[in-house]
């Protein structure tokens, strides 16, 4: 699935970018998207083997608070200190993302807590390379950093002797997760150019709300009270930070 969306990933990137006319990137901006494309693949992997081998409650919100946690420290030292309102904004924030990303899961075993750690560090260290990126380009770095994933991803099944090919009846899904994936990853990097990484990676953490708002409408999952409160507060984060930054 992942290298799957990666490849489709790389085709819209490389698409947008010649419509687009960006011009060549730069050394710098090459190397940037290198260690993204290695961090991004690194972390998509180690999370979903967390996922697998460990327990989701614990999994994921260590790791989207700790993707969040590295931007924002490294956005804080780069850009200094933001406004009071949107530091009480980031401060919510985190505490929604770990509301929201609880899942009941009473398996026992391993919780997958280094797989976490990796994970998160290689998810937030995405963030700050992505940060780098010179203005101006978005889908010719996008391009690289999605081939470098591929690459890494494909090395890992062959390594490890996956089986790797989808079902036909799920090539559209794949198609359809790859491009929003890589829409997400170019809105990440024109908001971090046209304002702050602290502010950019706090929004952008608090994706798991969008899944459990949509898990709600679509396959009709109960809202807990946990995740009905993680909610509310990712709205007030969202409001503290836009009142902050205006």
């Amino acid at each position: 699935m992942v290298l799957a969306s990666q490849l489709v990933g790389t085709v819209v990137a490389l698409a947008l970018a010649v419509l687009r006319g960006e011009s060549m990137p730069s050394t710098a901006d090459l190397g940037w998207s290198v260690v993204g494309g290695l961090s991004g693949g690194i972390g998509i992997s180690a999370l979903y083997q967390g996922l697998a081998v460990g327990r989701m409650g614990i999994v994921a919100p260590i790791t989207g608070v700790i993707a969040a946690l590295i931007p924002v420290a490294v956005g804080i030292v780069l850009e200094g200190l933001p406004a009071p309102l949107v530091l009480v904004g980031i401060a919510v924030a985190f505490v929604a993302v770990v509301l929201v990303s609880r899942v009941s899961d009473d398996r026992e075993g391993r919780s997958g807590v280094g797989l976490a750690l990796l994970a998160g560090v290689a998810i937030g260290s995405l963030g700050v390379a992505i940060a780098q990126l010179s203005d101006g380009h978005v889908f010719g770095p996008l391009t690289v950093l999605r081939a470098t994933e591929a690459l890494l991803v494909g090395a890992i099944i062959v390594v490890g002797r996956r089986p790797w090919r989808p079902e036909r009846r799920l090539w559209p899904a794949l198609a359809g997760v790859g491009l929003m994936d890589m829409c997400g990853n170019g809105a990440f990097i024109l908001a971090v150019q046209a304002g702050s990484l602290a502010v950019a990676a706090v929004l952008s953490s608090l994706y798991p709300v969008t899944t459990v708002v949509l898990a709600s409408i679509i396959l009709r999952e109960r809202v807990t009270r946990i995740h009905a409160a993680g909610i509310i507060l990712a709205v007030v984060a969202i409001a503290c930070i836009a009142v902050g930054s205006s």
